[in-house]
């Protein structure tokens, strides 16, 4: 599918947090969500977590920069044959990186069935 204009994902991205309930919201810290065209190394990858995940940040953690979750709006459209596909794809994608905020791995998240 065509990628679907920068404003029109980014709607997508948010209704896909809009999902998560509340009481996880409100555990994220110090973690920003963004849109990105592709990951330059990665082009084929749909999200990436960059950061330290909850259950590995101690003490010497204070003061660091937001961790970042992105999600790449030309690789999820690339593997999508319809909108509702990409909105789906979104949806796990976010669930996915935000999982990995929580120390929650690749290998649980597939045994989840978010992977």
């Amino acid at each position: 599918m065509r990628a679907l204009p920068l404003p029109v994902f980014e709607g997508l991205v948010a209704d896909a947090l809009d999902q998560v309930p509340p009481e996880l919201l409100g555990l994220m810290d110090n973690v920003v969500v963004l849109v990105e065209d592709r990951n330059a190394d990665e082009p084929d990858l749909l999200g990436l977590y960059e950061g330290y995940a909850l259950t590995e940040r101690g003490w010497e953690y204070g003061g660091a920069l937001p961790d970042r979750i992105m999600v790449y709006r030309e690789a999820i459209c690339d593997i999508c044959s319809t909108a509702e596909e990409v909105v789906e794809e979104v949806t796990i994608t976010v669930v996915h990186e935000i999982a990995h905020h929580f120390g929650i791995d690749d290998d649980r998240l597939h045994e989840l069935g978010w992977s």
